[in-house]
């Protein structure tokens, strides 16, 4: 349990002038990509806003993210409360609201966000319709929000979202909240919205189900062991865009030939079913550096970085192998760089890395041709108190 607690206390020519200025800014796109920024590369860089739970706090803090050089500038945090320790967070841009998970507390907070990012609270919280929820996550249809209930009794619970108000309302009918085995910590949805994937820590596995107009259904054979022994205490979760192949973090597992602990596998997705099939070779580790709990893939899908807390050797990076899967360290992973295990995720332009640690926010640039990440000036970039989970706004 004090690993959960740790872990739960991250987008016609017209003049020959016109010809000569297209050509220009061409030459000028490929002179960035050239340096090593991301594919999407950093002209395309706008400013935007993020937010991120202050478990200690019981607040949220709004973030603004400067589009050309992804620094971060704190904005307003919303009125603390007393013992509710927010923890997960789901944005749903598109009709302005955001939700936090209160693992202490049992609720899910309801947030109007305006048109300058700013949050008001709306109403009283929700019942969570568990214990201790942690990790949220919206579908990709933005009709439902689903949150892991971190308990020995765990569950997901699924709510409908009311698209004019962003009022919530647990799917009971439909069996709502639906068994996930032993502490189900993270959640993921696949990008299709297919498949929902929870890790269980203390158990070693990962709990799977389909997803169809709110119902979570049990994939055959699920849970499925994160290590083909069992063990390794299997914790962050990361899907490549194709939806083929699913990979998770095992942050206590041995690495007997390099005296090291912590590895990640990988796993084939069944199109058809959901289940899943050790990728071969799996699980991959590092050279060095122990115990990454997040992981998140690049948004051209190709690289896969794991993080964990530190700066020694704390940020791990593979080339996804298209083909089957497979994992390739890249040249000089491990980097040692300011990083932690709270969170990683890339902003919607695919030009900035965020990885949360235990002071706040590290940022990096990062090379879409070696995927070798860059510290951006001022990183990392404090919070006040240590964060929890952050999301990004389009």
């Amino acid at each position: 349990m004090s690993f959960l607690r740790a872990a739960r206390a991250a987008l016609a020519s017209q003049s020959g002038l016109s010809r000569i200025l297209v050509v220009a800014i061409v030459v000028l796109a490929g002179l960035f990509l050239s340096c090593g920024s991301s594919s999407h590369g950093l002209l395309a860089g706008s400013n935007h806003n993020a937010y991120v739970t202050l478990p200690q706090s019981g607040s949220v803090l709004l973030l603004y993210i400067n589009g050309a050089t992804g620094a971060i500038t704190l904005g307003a945090q919303t009125p603390s409360v007393e013992n509710s320790s927010p923890a997960g967070l789901a944005l749903l841009g598109s009709k302005k609201f955001l939700y936090a998970a209160n693992s202490r507390a049992d609720t899910i907070s309801i947030f109007n966000v305006a048109s300058d990012g700013t949050l008001t609270l709306t109403g009283t919280p929700t019942p969570a319709a568990g214990s201790t929820p942690n990790a949220a996550v919206i579908d990709p249809s933005g009709k439902y929000l689903l949150v892991t209930n971190t308990n020995s009794s765990g569950s997901v619970s699924v709510f409908s979202i009311d698209s004019g108000s962003g009022a919530l309302s647990e799917l009971t009918a439909s069996g709502s909240p639906f068994f996930a085995n032993e502490y189900p910590t993270e959640i993921l949805i696949t990008p299709s919205g297919k498949f929902v994937y929870t890790t269980n820590p203390g158990l070693g596995t990962i709990t799977a189900f389909t997803f169809s107009n709110g119902v979570l259904t049990k994939v055959p054979g699920s849970p499925f062991p994160s290590l083909p022994g069992g063990g390794g205490g299997a914790f962050g979760l990361a899907v490549d865009e194709s939806e083929r192949f699913l990979y998770v973090a095992n942050p206590s597992a041995p690495n007997p030939l390099l005296g090291t602990a912590g590895n990640v596998s990988g796993f084939n997705i069944d199109p058809v079913t959901g289940a899943l099939s050790q990728i071969l070779g799996s699980p991959f580790t590092s050279t060095a550096g122990s115990g990454p709990t997040v992981l998140t893939v690049d948004p051209s899908g190709r690289f896969l970085y794991a993080t964990t807390a530190g700066s020694s050797s704390s940020v791990w990076c593979f080339q996804i192998n298209p083909a089957n899967g497979q994992l390739v360290t890249v040249a000089n992973s491990p980097f040692s760089l300011a990083a932690g295990g709270l969170f990683a995720l890339f902003d919607p332009s695919g030009n900035y890395f965020y990885i949360g640690t235990g002071n706040g926010i590290a940022g990096y640039t990062y090379s879409s041709s070696t995927g070798v990440p860059t510290a951006i000036t001022g990183s990392p970039f404090s919070t006040g108190t240590p964060p929890g989970k952050m999301v990004l706004s389009e």
